[in-house]
């Protein structure tokens, strides 16, 4: 039989259809969250080839839905349901997905038309919605007439089909390895949800990254494999881990057997850790709701002491490569700081600072910086060596004595880079009362910034101006600017990277804004070195940015800066660094 049907309207569908999916393969997933949702243990997922007119296909093995409930709940726009359900499925008693009531348009993000097929209590209920129709009733979507059709189907039979046709063109199509990367770290790993993409069910491959695999015979636990990949990138911590498997059935959540115990593995390092250890033979370990394994296991025991071992001689391999490359993005700037020390000290300042990125591993390349850069300044102070000597001729004494003053050197080097960012911070409230006086001038902030560049920046803080390029300043602006001109000559400071690119700065009293004119004169200046000098960036710092200089901020040549933002910005790096060296043990992750 065939009645007509409406949409049910919440008031805050407004907003709500005002939300999009980043992607085809996003809008797919909602659809199979409302399949998780619906209690299945499996969803086919069925993908056209690029450009091909066959639809999406999204079938589930769920609970399905009455004419009833397709009419009541399944057309009640931006009803919530876990408001109306609660927030556990019923009989999986699984996590639900659904927070807006709007996963069923997810759909019409690819495709013009949606068909619904779903059965459940000898019903089977189909509905069509058509995009386009959406469209043309804007906010008064309860006068669309939507035809839903009931008949009579075997009582055992439930689940739910989803088919997107008329697919949009001009977005590019979904593809099987795009989908099973979006999807399997949140559901290759579930028990009893097994998805299917194109007939092929998600599996360990599927996670992009390093995958490794090894097994093991071992007395007590049998024969154990162990498949793990170490990602790209870390990804959300309810998502990594090692999961066991036994019987072809996952037990229990995932953990990281052991693994977060052991400092010189980062936590960061961890997120990106996701893998299975199969031990078939210890099923009669497992509990009897299969959501662990029998604490006191042998077997267990066992083979998670050789996993975690396996897994970590790997994780400790990768770790070493990423902070070798770490370190020699910045090898110029360490040699060059370390060039004017005497040769004996330059070996261990090195593995000073290769300790460093490992306990800053995962942080951002900024913050790196600073670290990088307060290191090297303390690297130059007496304390440390000192302090090494004693090390090494502690070594030939006891292991007590050696352990003492493996301990002064821990607390030595925190308190000399504590010291020394303690240092810069005093400078930075000098600079800041500098540039809060509207009657400092342009000549008294380039005299304190001079030998002072890492306040722009890491970047800047190896800069240098020898005699001959404050000599070339000189020369070109006492040239450009003699008699009646003498009084607009600029304050200039042109400095040399480690690379050998020169960079320009301009510095602009503090009571001066820094707009459109400043610009334009900046660029002057450039022009008339960059012919007898080579390419250089230009920066030019001024009490204020005028706002109109906002879409100028792109240039990758060209900066403009306040002294406030700039010392603020080294301000809050610096009190991020103090935070981090006065925790216990120092970075954490």
């Amino acid at each position: 039989m065939t009645k007509a049907a409406h949409f049910r309207v919440d008031p805050r569908l407004a907003s709500l259809l005002g939300e999009s999916y980043r992607s085809t393969e996003q809008a797919i997933k909602e659809l199979i969250d409302n399949a998780w949702d619906a209690d299945a243990e499996n969803v086919w997922i069925t993908l056209p080839e690029p450009m091909d007119d066959a639809p999406i296909v999204v079938k589930d093995d769920g609970t399905g839905m009455t004419e009833k409930e397709v009419r009541s709940e399944y057309l009640n726009i931006a009803s919530d349901r876990r408001t109306r359900k609660g927030e556990k499925t019923h009989r999986k008693g699984r996590q639900v997905k659904g927070r807006k009531g709007i996963g069923k348009f997810a759909g019409l993000a690819a495709a013009e038309t949606m068909n619904l097929i779903t059965m459940a209590m000898g019903t089977v209920t189909s509905l069509q919605i058509v995009k386009q129709a959406l469209l043309d009733a804007r906010k008064d979507l309860e006068r669309i007439g939507l035809l839903v059709t009931a008949q009579s189907c075997d009582k055992p039979e439930h689940g739910t089909t989803v088919t997107l046709s008329e697919l949009n063109q001009k977005l590019a199509f979904p593809t099987p390895e795009a989908l099973k990367e979006l999807l399997v770290l949140e559901y290759g790993r579930q028990p009893d949800f097994t998805l299917h993409v194109n007939d092929e069910p998600l599996a360990q491959e599927d996670i992009p990254g390093r995958q490794f695999e090894a097994e093991v015979e071992l007395p007590d636990a049998g024969s154990v494999r162990i498949r793990f990949t170490i990602m790209d990138e870390p990804t959300a911590k309810k998502h990594a881990g090692i999961v066991m498997r036994v019987g072809g059935k996952v037990v229990g959540r995932p953990s990281f057997i052991g693994l977060d115990d052991r400092e010189e593995i980062p936590p960061k390092l961890l997120r990106r850790v996701v893998g299975e250890i199969v031990a078939d033979s210890l099923e009669e370990d497992v509990t009897a709701d299969w959501g662990a394994i029998i604490e006191n296991s042998k077997g267990f025991a066992e083979a998670r002491q050789w996993a975690e071992e396996t897994v970590a001689s790997r994780m400790a391999s990768v770790l070493s490569s990423e902070v070798n490359l770490a370190k020699a993005r910045r090898q110029k700037q360490i040699n060059n700081r370390l060039a004017g020390l005497p040769e004996h000290r330059r070996h261990f300042a090195n593995t000073q600072v290769e300790r460093v990125l490992k306990k800053l591993y995962g942080e951002r390349e900024d913050r790196i910086d600073v670290v990088v850069s307060v290191m090297l300044d303390a690297m130059e102070k007496d304390e440390y060596w000192s302090v090494v000597q004693n090390i090494e001729s502690a070594r030939q004494a006891d292991v007590s004595t050696f352990a003492e003053a493996l301990d002064a050197f821990g607390l030595v080097d925190m308190a000399v880079m504590t010291q020394q960012a303690t240092r810069r911070l005093a400078l930075l409230d000098a600079l800041d009362n500098l540039a809060a006086n509207k009657k400092t001038l342009e000549k008294q902030m380039h005299t304190a910034l001079a030998s002072n560049l890492w306040v722009f920046g890491p970047e800047y803080s190896l800069l240098s101006s020898d005699k001959t390029l404050a000599r070339v300043i000189a020369q070109y602006t006492g040239d450009k600017f003699k008699g009646k001109r003498a009084a607009n000559r600029p304050d200039l400071l042109l400095s040399k990277s480690l690379s050998g690119r020169l960079l320009l700065i301009e510095f602009k009293r503090p009571a001066a804004s820094v707009g459109r004119d400043a610009e334009s004169q900046a660029k002057e200046y450039r022009d008339d070195l960059t012919p007898s000098h080579g390419a250089m960036d230009m920066l030019i710092v001024g009490g204020s940015v005028d706002s109109s200089m906002s879409d100028h901020y792109a240039c990758e040549d060209t900066k403009f800066l306040s002294y406030d933002a700039v010392i603020s910005t080294a301000r809050t790096q610096l009190n991020w660094l103090l935070k981090e060296l006065t925790t216990e043990g120092g970075f954490q992750g």
